[in-house]
């Protein structure tokens, strides 16, 4: 049985690398290395573990079946280090390499976005990599230090935080309004066209509430789409009502280009949660980026 005292725990990182860049070549690369010191690396490993690891072919590289539980132990070793040497800077250094954060595409289009650039602003040694995507990511596959939901929060063994909240708002474009009698009760709703966000579990079906009165409305949609953004600008040219979030159509309802249409019903909102890996240790990094953005929705 090999000693832990005669391996190079060096090489653990180099393995790693290895093994997700998928050659020696790809691994140098990423590592700043030769790649005859990283095949090297490869050898010693090998022989100090006393076993084979890696398959090497002319054209591809895989792993052995001992090689495959070793690729997780190392991962994890190599993970839980980082996060810990992380940890331990905490209270000394400045949020400092890359922070991958994953969000909506509306969401992280208006929200996430600037305040990712003001925050690589405020530290220079951080890289910010935005992914927008419209359905939920494997973080750890995906090898994502962020993610923010916004929404109901399903279940899940990631750590979460609580970031803000958001509102629906029912909106038209003024054109649209001007030319039918003006809505005054949910009711009336029916007689204009619906544009619809198809991504929801019930596009065409909203609830509104005014103190102890309820009315569900169930639109007839004329236009649909699966982003916000589509759907924002379908309202904008008039083609029918609208329900958005808050942060979506916020500056147009400032501008009067869309108009809050019964502003005394409310509309179910939600939350917005940043969701993480569970990990003993939250890196600095994270932290100063979920800080930026509560701050943000606060103001």
């Amino acid at each position: 049985m090999a000693d832990l005292a005669d391996i190079n725990l060096n090489r653990l990182l180099v393995f790693v690398h290895v093994v997700e860049a998928g050659s020696l070549t790809g691994a140098a690369n990423r590592l700043g290395l030769a790649k005859t010191v990283v095949s090297a690396h490869m050898q010693k490993l090998e022989a100090e573990v006393g076993a084979s690891l890696l398959v090497r072919t002319t054209r591809r590289l895989s792993l052995t079946e001992a090689g495959e539980g070793f690729y997780e132990a190392c991962r994890r070793i190599v993970s839980e280090t980082q996060a810990a040497v992380e940890a331990a800077a905490l209270d000394t250094a400045e949020p400092r390499g890359t922070l991958r954060v994953t969000a909506p595409i509306d969401y992280g289009a208006t929200v996430v976005a600037p305040v990712a650039v003001e925050l690589q602003r405020r530290h220079p040694a951080l890289r910010i990599e935005l992914v927008t995507v419209d359905h939920v990511v494997d973080l750890v596959a995906e090898k994502i230090d962020l993610a923010i939901r916004v929404g109901r929060l399903a279940d899940s063994g990631y750590q979460a935080a609580r970031v803000g909240d958001f509102h629906e708002r029912l909106v038209a474009a003024p054109a649209l309004l001007r030319s039918r009698p003006k809505p005054k009760t949910p009711d009336d709703l029916r007689a204009f066209p619906f544009v619809a966000l198809s991504v929801l579990p019930h596009p065409d079906t909203w609830t509104f509430r005014r103190g102890a009165a309820v009315r569900t409305i169930r639109f007839t949609p004329t236009f649909q789409s699966n982003t916000a953004y589509a759907v924002r600008q379908a309202a904008l040219a008039g083609g029918g009502l609208a329900v958005l979030p808050d942060f979506v159509v916020r500056e147009d309802l400032a501008q009067g280009r869309l108009v809050h249409v019964l502003p005394q019903w409310e509309l179910p909102g939600g939350g917005i949660h940043a969701v993480f890996p569970a990990a003993r240790h939250r890196p600095q990094k994270v932290r100063a980026f979920v800080d930026a953005l509560r701050a943000h929705v606060a103001a």
